[in-house]
C-alpha cells in the first residue's frame, strides 16, 4: 500500500489541528507546487497565510521539501517564513530524513503534505512516515504530467482513495 496516503483532502487549509491530534502529527513536511501555491508560482493560496498561523499557534513545526531547485524554492518559504529543503529528490529518503532532523521530529509524529502519490505519498509512505494527499490546485499541462496525473487517476480508483472525514 505504499501508494495509498493516510489521510486525502482537498486543499492544505483544509488540515486541520484535530485531523493532526487525531493521527498523532505535531510536524509536517510540505511540498510547494499545487500544494501551497500553483506548478512555479509565488502567489500563496487563499486562506494560506492565516493557516499558517494557526498552525504555528497550535505548536505543528512547518518545513518545506521540495524537487524543485532553490531559486523557485528560496523566495516562496522565505515569504511565508519556513525553512525548506530543495532538490529534495523525492521519492527517495534522503530529503524526507534530512527535513525529520531539521524539524527535531521522530518518523511517528511527521506527515509529508503533497499533491502527488508517485513523489509525496511513495516517499512517505516507504519511509513510514504519514502522508497527507491534496488534490493539485491547478493541473500542469506538460505531456509528464498528464501521463503522471493520469496513472494516478488509476491508482485513486485501485486503492478506492476518497477524502477523508475529520
Amino acid at each position: 500500500m505504499l501508494l495509498k496516503p493516510n489521510i486525502k483532502l482537498e486543499r492544505v487549509t483544509d488540515i486541520t489541528l484535530s485531523i493532526l491530534k487525531k493521527y498523532d502529527i505535531d510536524s509536517l513536511i510540505l511540498d510547494v507546487d499545487n500544494t501551497l501555491s500553483t506548478h512555479h508560482g509565488q502567489v500563496l493560496t487563499e486562506g494560506l497565510a492565516d493557516w499558517l498561523e494557526l498552525m504555528n499557534k497550535g505548536g505543528i513545526s512547518l518545513l518545506i521539501l521540495s524537487n524543485s531547485k532553490e531559486k523557485r524554492v528560496a523566495p516562496f518559504a522565505e515569504k511565508i517564513s519556513l525553512s525548506y529543503i530543495s532538490l529534495g529528490l523525492k521519492p527517495l529518503p534522503f530529503g524526507y530524513i534530512r527535513a525529520i532532523k531539521k524539524l527535531k521530529s521522530k518518523r511517528k509524529n511527521t506527515a509529508i503534505v503533497g499533491d502527488q502519490i508517485f513523489t509525496d505519498v511513495l516517499g512517505g509512505n516507504f519511509l513510514r512516515i504519514k502522508t497527507i494527499l491534496l488534490t493539485p490546485i491547478k493541473l500542469e499541462a506538460s505531456l509528464g504530467f498528464r501521463i503522471k496525473r493520469k496513472i494516478e487517476r488509476g491508482v485513486y480508483k485501485i486503492y478506492k482513495i476518497k477524502n477523508t472525514e475529520e
